[in-house]
């Protein structure tokens, strides 16, 4: 008997490994996208600047309600999350990024996670792969905000909703934690978290027939419990500010949505979400064109059904950002997936007529998704190739271009170009190694694999050159200098109607804190203060001036 479960040991653990591998794999394709730098952090202003500086009042005061002395118009889940970093690993631009980083590789496994459970686990893989690569999505991955925590308790959600189908012995256990996930939704994101989960209504209604979830009270506890935390900061805000406390919630979503930001239309995200998300914007219409000819038979409104209703949400909102559509991106690499698998057996058959005839495509007695398009799909993963060829040489040239520039800053873009350019070059050689030079060992696999790899180095590469890390380089330049650094660390700092986008960060890397003032005449004399040169106050008293930065000065107030 002993010995017979030793010999079970060893497939013990090669089922364990076969089961973690693709969770290993995920995570050692996106860390070193999110730890990749030139080894300098600063801030990016506008959002990411709030956050951090609310998040440290919170820490530096103790006073984890409201800090700024006055009634909020969001909720604080983002600024406990990075007051909490701060508290465990210090005050740093990297430790405000944490919470971030962490609702990111969650979010990677629980995609796969959703993938598995709608397409099966190699499309599912490649959807985690695909929204890794994803520019917007990596972007906001490595800052502060909110986005990817709100995301991430909305995959929860859906994974819980999916698992309470897949196994009634634990629905109750499950539906309570899809709840509870939607009400902490609200902790970190206020009522943005109310579109994705309109986006869910029609799968929640119309299949409300086989998973009776809006039916189920446990449902509605989980999301009373996710927001007590919510209810009690808005609690205590109340015996502060009385009605303000949620009269400024209200207000916020109201100007939100009637307020037409940067003259961004309706078609906003038309243009932008493509652009923001190339090239897998394209393979996604592809794949939702697959799924709308051949529905999943149970999931389909939540494959198709969620984005194409957020999207319209988001299109109908008058606020248009692009972070507020990063909800869709799981939701495009998965479409992705879908039209990159497919495109990937039609490479494996080969693109003549008489390969990809119906009765060569022909499985198991069941029609094949290629035979409606086998006319116009016959030639598209060769004519893709050569066009993702032809960028590859546009991609060098560029990069030579800025090489031979005499323009310091566009010359550091030349590694950017040449190193993207040869990757893109990669899909071209495996079609023609295949189909020109008959090395069969060049399946599908590789040309797949063709597709990620450019966008992958492209994004480490940028990483590397602090374009994904290092927003604001002048400003920390400027604030590293010893004499700036040591008149900031030892000497409060007035502020004089300091105002603009990059204010927040003054406020962010000044540590020491004096009053806000109108006048330099308020300024105690050999006291520091900020004065905003695009509206510089009345030096009514002499001063000399430390240093410049931007459309900021730090002066010194002389008798």
């Amino acid at each position: 008997m002993l010995y017979r479960l030793h010999l079970l040991q060893p497939m013990w653990r090669q089922m364990l490994l076969a089961a973690a591998l693709p969770y290993i794999s995920l995570l050692l394709w996106i860390l070193p996208l999110l730890i990749f730098s030139s080894g300098e952090n600063s801030l990016m202003a506008h959002d990411e600047g709030l956050y951090a500086w609310r998040a440290r009042q919170m820490l530096d005061s103790g006073d984890w309600i409201a800090p700024w002395g006055n009634a909020h118009h969001k909720t604080p889940g983002p600024y406990w999350l990075i007051a909490v970093s701060y508290k465990l690993f210090g005050i740093s631009e990297a430790s405000g990024r944490i919470p971030t980083m962490i609702a990111a590789i969650f979010s990677l496994l629980l995609i796969y996670e959703i993938g598995k459970i709608l397409l099966g686990k190699k499309v599912a893989w490649l959807a985690g792969a695909i929204l890794s690569v994803e520019f917007l999505w990596l972007q906001y991955c490595r800052l502060g905000t909110p986005d990817l925590p709100m995301i991430l308790l909305v995959l929860l959600a859906i994974w819980s909703l999916l698992k309470a189908e897949l196994h009634p012995k634990y629905y109750y256990f499950w539906s309570f934690l899809a709840g509870l996930s939607l009400g902490l939704g609200f902790l970190v994101r206020s009522f943005m978290i109310l579109l994705p989960i309109m986006a869910l209504f029609p799968y929640l209604i119309w299949e409300h027939r086989r998973h009776r979830h809006l039916a189920n009270p446990i449902l509605y506890l989980g999301l009373i419990v996710g927001l007590i935390p919510t209810l009690g900061w808005l609690w205590f805000n109340w015996l502060r500010y009385g009605n303000l406390s949620y009269g400024q919630l209200f207000k916020f979503v109201v100007d939100l949505g009637s307020d037409d930001r940067n003259h961004n239309g309706a078609f906003f995200y038309v243009w932008n979400i493509p652009l923001k998300s190339f090239p897998w914007f394209f393979l996604s219409l592809l794949g939702l064109v697959l799924a709308l000819r051949r529905p999943l038979p149970r999931y389909h409104l939540i494959l198709v059904g969620f984005p194409l209703v957020l999207f319209a949400e988001l299109s109908l909102f008058s606020t248009r950002l692009p972070h507020y559509s990063l909800c869709l991106y799981p939701f495009i690499a998965m479409l992705a997936a879908v039209g990159l698998n497919w495109l990937g057996r039609i490479y494996q058959i080969g693109f003549t007529y008489q390969n990809i005839s119906p009765q060569s495509l022909h499985k198991k007695g069941r029609r094949n998704l290629l035979t409606p398009f086998a006319k116009i799909a016959r030639d598209l993963p060769r004519n893709l190739s050569y066009v993702c060829g032809v960028l590859g040489i546009v991609l060098i040239l560029g990069g030579i271009v800025a090489l031979t520039s005499g323009n310091a800053d566009i010359r550091k873009y030349s590694p950017l170009g040449l190193i993207v350019g040869l990757a893109w070059l990669i899909m071209p050689v495996v079609w023609i190694g295949r189909y020109h030079f008959g090395y069969k060992f060049l399946t599908a696999r590789y040309w797949v694999a063709s597709w990620l790899i450019p966008c992958w180095l492209a994004l480490a590469v940028a990483g590397n050159m602090g374009l994904l890390g290092d927003y604001n380089p002048v400003f920390r330049a400027f604030l590293q200098q010893r004499a700036i650094a040591s008149i900031l660390q030892t000497h409060p700092i007035y502020f004089v109607q300091v105002g603009g986008k990059n204010a927040v960060l003054l406020n962010l890397y000044t540590p020491i804190h004096a009053q806000r003032v109108e006048t330099i005449s308020q300024v105690p004399t050999f006291s520091y203060a900020w004065i905003y040169t695009k509206k510089p106050p009345e030096l009514s008293k002499p001063h000399r001036v430390l240093g410049t930065v931007k459309d900021y000065r730090l002066i010194q107030v002389l008798p």
